[in-house]
């Protein structure tokens, strides 16, 4: 009898690390965004329902294509095809943020350089907070 084997390189659990990065992540590509926003002169506390119409498309962005890639599914990557997953992954959600700040689904728009530098600083942040703490936890154990 012929069985199917599933060979897929997601292990389909996300255990108590995996939710907390993706928590950090989450959190500071929003971090990022009202950064931004506070950088160009707007104030998320008097106008918290435009820092929202800012944040919506890129943390959509992030938690649908991070949940599409399985970044937080898949099984103990080596570091570097790790990262690289995260490039792709990050590269990816900032494209999907700004195509959804650009429609007419949100106010806002997605002008020159805007794109060059929410994906530089994007991957700043998730690199510079991953490799911190990969280096923490190896320094610790």
């Amino acid at each position: 009898m012929d069985t199917a084997v599933r060979t897929g390189t997601r292990d389909g659990s996300v255990g108590r690390e995996r939710f907390v990065t993706a928590i950090v992540d989450t959190v500071l590509v929003i971090g990022l965004v009202l950064l931004g926003t506070v950088e160009h002169g707007g104030n998320p506390l008097t106008e918290p329902l435009a820092s929202l119409e800012t944040v919506a498309p890129f943390a959509i962005g992030w938690i649908a294509v991070a949940l599409l890639a399985g970044l937080y599914t898949r099984e103990e990557l080596e570091p570097v095809v790790g990262y690289r997953w995260l490039a792709v992954t990050w590269i990816a959600a900032a494209n999907v943020g700004l195509m959804l700040r650009a429609s007419s689904l949100f106010e806002g728009s997605a002008n020159w350089p805007f794109p060059l530098v929410i994906t530089g600083f994007g991957l700043l942040v998730l690199f510079g907070w991953r490799v911190g703490y990969a280096l923490f936890r190896s320094a610790t154990t």
